[in-house]
């Protein structure tokens, strides 16, 4: 899935909104075409619904390109540097993208790595690197962004399949996304008493710049694919769609819960 066809304004479910995704940009790729990043995908298709985008990254050219992506569709994009480990520089992201947009309505976090492979393989530093980025940094989202979020507000984090099973070889990739579904149920529950909703995306084999280089360097990933009840792959445009209902009003009685992105595979 290479284009969508753009939404009538009518259809446009987030017409109005303000939203900061922190991870906007897509991992450079020397391949002219590789496809877009899950980031890329999610700030874009959420222009096209109607919403203004601050888009976040820690890498500033990454963070520039999505955001004329977003402007190219006509609506405002933004774009913001921040590491999303740094509490101070995290505060200070969520304030700045508040200001920029003229409020907070909507969060999303596309944030993560996966390093070590078993426990041997794994050292302390690794551990500790992928814990922050892939749970600590996502805390810190919700622990500056929920106060600042209006009333009605959703926040979608960006999970993994590793979060329901073994399935990277990395203790530390599949600890984080399982400690993330814990971390999205405690921000629903704060959450609700102003009706912010929290939920996860739960992307499987997804066909990204950093998913086709997961799979030069693991060889079970290749063959995880022949797995997929669907027979191929997702894409970030899929992802992406999933990630934008969740932050509408269509998704407005779901909270706390995740919504599984993986053609079958963790089904079969």
């Amino acid at each position: 899935m290479t284009e969508l066809r753009k939404p009538q304004a009518e259809e446009r479910g987030l017409a109005g909104r303000r939203l900061l995704v922190i991870g906007a940009g897509t991992r450079a790729d020397e391949d002219p075409h590789a496809p877009v990043g899950n980031g890329r995908a999610i700030s874009v298709l959420a222009a096209r619904e109607g919403a203004k985008v601050a888009c976040a990254d820690v890498v500033p050219e990454a963070a520039d390109a999505t955001a004329k992506l977003v402007t190219a569709e006509g609506r405002r994009g933004t774009a913001l540097t921040a590491d999303a480990t740094d509490p101070d520089q995290v505060g200070a992201l969520v304030a700045e993208a508040a200001r920029e947009l003229g409020g907070l309505d909507a969060l999303v976090v596309n944030v993560g790595i996966g390093l070590g492979a078993g426990l041997a393989g794994s050292s302390l530093e690794d551990w500790d690197r992928v814990l922050s980025l892939n749970l600590r940094a996502p805390f810190l989202a919700a622990k500056y962004g929920l106060p600042v979020m209006e009333e009605g507000g959703a926040i979608v984090f960006m999970g993994s399949v590793a979060a329901l099973r073994a399935a990277t070889g990395s203790p530390a990739y599949d600890s984080s996304k399982a400690g993330l579904l814990g971390l999205a149920r405690h921000v629903a529950k704060e959450g609700a008493a102003r009706r912010i909703r929290a939920n996860v995306v739960v992307p499987g084999l997804i066909d990204t710049p950093m998913g086709r280089q997961a799979s030069a360097a693991r060889a079970s990933r290749t063959a995880s694919s022949a797995r997929i009840p669907l027979g191929r792959q997702g894409t970030a445009w899929e992802v992406a769609q999933a990630v934008t209902f969740l932050l509408s009003d269509r998704a407005s009685y779901i909270t706390g819960q995740q919504l599984i992105v993986d053609g079958g595979l963790s089904a079969v």
